[in-house]
């Protein structure tokens, strides 16, 4: 076991080193093979309550933390659930309680009716040892993710296309409704694609970092994003919208109605698995539709970009790589801009023109034949054309 090899490691360089001195005080031991026993069991009566949706499963003396995943499963209709014991988390059981011990698992979950497949992902569970069993003590903390309704208690709101799970003290009411309508103006521009939504509500922006296992900071400007459950590019992965409540909060309701359609448009194009989309085209083709009824004045859609083409000339080519960088201080300016060379293309040629584009790019197709093809024109013109649109709007 990892906690017993880094003792034993340690003596041994003591050893080697020829030192008198008192051995220092060595890591708290964590559970031996009996109580690595009683985990899996306690696993066991766990998956076993969520699949029966039969708290009565747990076995007597449930904690809360078993409690309230058996209850969230039960509104979220989890299916192909599972839990494996992996191995002690030795560096995280050296800051818990006497008889204590944290351990890595590997779960896999689905929501049934909008997650094609499972999503897999080694969680960290807590476990507490009695006389004769163990119980789950919490979920998460360390270096891994933390999936919303394992961690505590959430509120769920189950529409016909749109699903919300959101931590308590969340407004969910107000969530779903905008996921419904997401679903509604999607449906508008691409109604070949799938639209089913999953939204995801954690408590806090710490919250929401350790339900993506993100370094704090990297979604602190973001009011949401649209990935993968279990972090990987795989296009099997369940893809859900994740939303950042400090943000997301601090907008009005146009702004957040924005925010939610353009999450959905890329879930429903399968924008969080691709990678050679350009990402001007990615991020603007989502404005594109979320805008695309909206009343909002340029000064609010777009007024960052065109004050940077007062102050210093329009860019010369289209915003790219780390411009999109959650962390970039110019990030407002980035979507905006992206969404202009949209709408000019749309307004060039026409909506559904700009879907077939986008379409056959997102599938593989080179960006300037594509261009050429539904537009007549190459990637160079259209830099130029929206250079010169950007200069017109700015005045």
């Amino acid at each position: 076991m990892a906690g017993l090899s880094l003792v034993l490691l340690a003596a041994l360089v003591v050893t080697w080193l020829g030192k008198d001195d008192p051995q220092p005080p060595q890591p708290h031991l964590t559970s031996p093979t009996a109580r690595q026993d009683l985990a899996a069991e306690a696993l066991l009566d766990l998956q076993a309550a969520v699949r029966s949706r039969d708290a009565a499963d747990l076995g007597p003396d449930a904690s809360d933390a078993a409690g309230a995943a058996v209850a969230n499963a039960a509104a979220l209709r989890i299916a192909d659930f599972t839990l494996r014991y992996v191995d002690e988390d030795a560096a995280l059981s050296t800051k818990l309680p006497d008889g204590q011990w944290a351990a890595a698992v590997d779960a896999s979950w689905r929501f049934a009716g909008f997650d094609a497949r499972p999503a897999h992902a080694e969680v960290t569970f807590v476990f507490e040892v009695g006389a004769e069993r163990a119980s789950i003590v919490s979920v998460g903390d360390g270096d891994r993710r933390t999936p919303l309704w394992l961690a505590g208690r959430v509120q769920v709101r189950r529409g016909p296309a749109s699903l919300v799970v959101a931590a308590e003290g969340q407004l969910v009411d107000a969530f779903a409704k905008r996921a419904r309508a997401a679903v509604a103006q999607v449906h508008k521009v691409i109604p070949t694609w799938k639209q089913e939504l999953v939204v995801e509500v954690p408590a806090s922006d710490e919250q929401l970092d350790s339900v993506l296992n993100a370094e704090p900071g990297d979604y602190a400007n973001i009011a949401a994003v649209t990935t993968t459950v279990d972090g990987t590019l795989s296009p099997s992965a369940p893809v859900h919208v994740f939303v950042n409540p400090e943000v997301y909060s601090g907008l009005k309701r146009d702004g957040a109605q924005v925010v939610m359609t353009h999450e959905l448009v890329h879930v429903a194009t399968g924008a969080a698995t691709a990678t050679t989309t350009p990402l001007w085209l990615l991020e603007g083709f989502a404005d594109f539709v979320a805008l695309r009824d909206s009343e909002l004045p340029l000064s609010v859609t777009a007024g960052q970009i065109l004050q940077k083409v007062r102050s210093g000339g329009a860019p010369r080519a289209l915003p790219a790589g780390n411009e999109f960088d959650t962390r970039t201080t110019h990030l407002g300016a980035s979507y905006e801009a992206a969404w202009l060379a949209c709408r000019l293309l749309a307004q060039t040629g026409s909506e559904q023109d700009l879907v077939r584009l986008y379409r056959q790019v997102s599938n593989g197709g080179e960006l300037d034949a594509a261009l050429r093809q539904h537009f007549g024109f190459g990637e160079k013109e259209l830099v130029a054309r929206w250079r010169a649109e950007l200069r017109r709007l700015a005045g």
